[in-house]
């Protein structure tokens, strides 16, 4: 075989992927990607403590989202099945699709920034950081600061993520040029010291429900889920996701070096501070709706790059769709692995997560930004 055919890079890895990496395969794949999360947000409403037909579950869903009846208008507008889907389910699985692509975005995105495949909210101690902050409103209150308190758990779940995120930006500066190892080893010392000062303020805080509340962020769920918390985490995923990709370029630049960066006239280092801020943010909403979800971020964005590549052009819209299935049918086995119980989201998040890193790990050999 001709060697420039052999390590074109299109063709890094076997050449039966060869043909996701061109615009009609990503085409391809984002299409069978969006009707997968489409049926899948259909199904998932039908799975819980009381089984409901996913046919039925579909016809009420059209119903009441395009007014289309088909069947009984009755047995659509009305009755338990319709209250089970539509105002708790539904907008249950809608919450789980947008922290899935939201988790999914500020991995990839991170990733990119600190050039490190380990690098994602959960990794860097910005989830940590969000959970302390909103641990810290929960059990010691801000009746005392006015207006500040009237802004609810999510500003200071933002406060706790980007102050997280400086905390680690700053250490890894100390010393010397920043560099991902150094990123990474930061993150782990602020996520050990945010995790040991949110754990000493349950400790001393004498308030049984609040720090029921705080188990609650801890372990990660989406039962407290429901229709008013859906539009300020659907709006800054959604915002966020937009605007990254319309920023693939300067992303496909950092792959490349900030010596690269600087040829094309790119200020890498003020782009990955504007980035870490915007991913706090993001983690930060995420956080005060549904607590800490982990491996999310650092698992989807590396069986994604490995089927459509590198270029932040096709990862990124594959990697939230991804993300979004993927945290769709956590929820579904979060509910129904166990009768009669439903666990957080975490745990599975994590029992799946962390043995298909290890695999690739050990098996694959994965590199960032190519192939085994």
């Amino acid at each position: 075989m001709d060697s420039s055919i052999a390590h074109s890079p299109r063709q890094t890895g076997d050449l039966k992927h060869a043909f996701l990496y061109t615009r009609k395969g990503f085409w391809l794949i984002t299409g069978v990607l969006l009707a997968v999360l489409l049926l899948s947000i259909g199904a998932a409403v039908s799975f819980g403590q009381v089984e409901i037909p996913i046919s039925q579950s579909y016809r009420i869903l059209l119903y009441h989202m395009t007014g289309i009846q088909i069947g009984d208008v009755q047995e659509l507008s009305s009755g338990s099945f319709v209250d089970i889907i539509w105002k708790i389910r539904f907008p249950r699985v809608l919450m789980a699709m947008l922290i899935g692509m939201g988790l999914t975005l500020c991995g990839t995105i991170m990733q990119a920034a600190v050039q490190n495949p380990l690098a994602d909210p959960y990794i860097l101690g910005i989830s940590s950081g969000a959970s302390l902050g909103a641990t810290f409103a929960i059990l010691v209150g801000f009746g005392s600061l006015g207006v500040l308190a009237q802004t609810g758990i999510a500003f200071w779940a933002f406060a706790g993520a980007v102050g997280a995120s400086l905390l680690v930006m700053i250490l890894a500066s100390a010393g010397g040029k920043m560099t991902s190892v150094k990123l990474v080893l930061s993150g782990m010392v602020i996520n050990a010291l945010c995790t040991a000062f949110a754990n000493f303020i349950v400790y001393l805080a004498n308030n049984a429900e609040g720090i029921k509340t705080v188990t609650f962020w801890t372990m990660g769920s989406l039962a407290a889920s429901g229709w008013s918390k859906l539009p300020l985490v659907a709006v800054f995923t959604l915002g966020a996701s937009l605007f990254f990709m319309l920023q693939s370029r300067i992303l496909n630049t950092m792959l490349l070096g900030d010596e690269a960066a600087v040829t094309l006239g790119i200020n890498l280092s003020a782009c990955r501070r504007w980035y870490m801020v915007l991913t706090a943010l993001v983690t930060g909403v995420m956080v005060s709706a549904c607590g800490m979800i982990g491996f999310v971020g650092l698992i989807i964005p590396h069986v994604v790059r490995g089927m459509v590549g590198s270029d932040h052009r096709r990862l990124l819209p594959a990697a939230v769709l991804s993300g979004a299935i993927f945290l769709v049918w956590a929820d579904v086995l979060a509910r129904t692995i166990v009768p009669n119980v439903e666990l957080p989201i975490g745990i599975i998040t994590a029992l799946i997560g962390a043995p298909l890193f290890m695999y690739m790990l050990v098996k694959k050999g994965y590199a960032f930004g190519g192939k085994s």
